[in-house]
């Protein structure tokens, strides 16, 4: 069986997880928003209009929409998000 043409697949919903990490204060960095469709639309909104950067990927942004709110990120996604928060931290040093 032949594999769907692009344009044949239906789209992608949007899904955003905002975190929350204050270092120096220990533990993992903790969800404080998810969501899809309309409330991930919002969670962009809010972000960008609190001028906190934004960070494309749909991979790690479905495995964060998994967790419960409040939860801490777990062990095997520390490397993922600690490279989201060093690309932030670059960010706002320029």
């Amino acid at each position: 069986m032949p594999e769907p043409d692009e344009d044949d697949l239906p789209p992608k919903r949007l899904r955003a997880t905002a975190l929350s990490y204050t270092a120096g204060q220990g533990g993992a960095p903790k969800v404080v928003a998810t969501g899809s469709g309309e409330i991930a639309r919002r969670i962009l909104e809010i972000a960008e209009e609190q001028g906190v950067p934004v960070r494309s990927d749909p991979a790690l942004a479905e495995a964060l929409g998994r967790l419960e709110m409040a939860q801490e990120i777990p062990e095997e996604l520390f490397n993922a998000v600690a490279e989201v928060l060093v690309w932030a931290y670059r960010l706002e040093r320029r």
